[in-house]
């Protein structure tokens, strides 16, 4: 069975994107010696989770409004709503706006400021 061991995000602008995680998420980046390459800690190493990289996007970006045509990653957040209102501030959008996951909680899915999707849960047993 294959397990998601580490992930990418393409960026037109790796440094705006640096920022904007670092700003929503709380991610900590290292851009890599010799190549334009950061590695993303997206946490304690002894929490669940996965840690990725960031490089300069390859080809043009996506258009505005496709269907999804790559993984999406969702993150656990402690505030949807908060999230959300941080999202806003630092130029993402709302792509699929706040809904119940019965069970397990509130998500949404947010575009960040290069169009890339990224899914925000916040945990809620009582989500219906």
């Amino acid at each position: 069975m294959g397990r998601p061991i580490h992930f990418e995000i393409h960026a037109t602008d790796p440094e705006a994107l640096v920022a904007y995680y670092t700003g929503l998420l709380g991610w900590e980046f290292e851009l890599q010696p010799g190549i334009e390459y950061w590695l993303v800690r997206t946490g304690p190493e002894d929490e669940p989770g996965i840690n990725g990289g960031l490089l300069r996007r390859p080809v043009a970006g996506p258009a505005g409004g496709p269907v999804i045509n790559a993984f999406v990653c969702t993150v656990q957040v402690d505030s949807l709503a908060d999230a959300l209102a941080r999202n806003e501030t630092l130029g993402g959008e709302v792509a699929l706006p706040r809904m119940p996951v019965t069970g397990l909680g509130w998500l949404a899915y947010v575009t960040d400021t290069d169009g890339n999707i990224l899914g925000l849960l916040e945990p809620d047993p009582d989500a219906a």
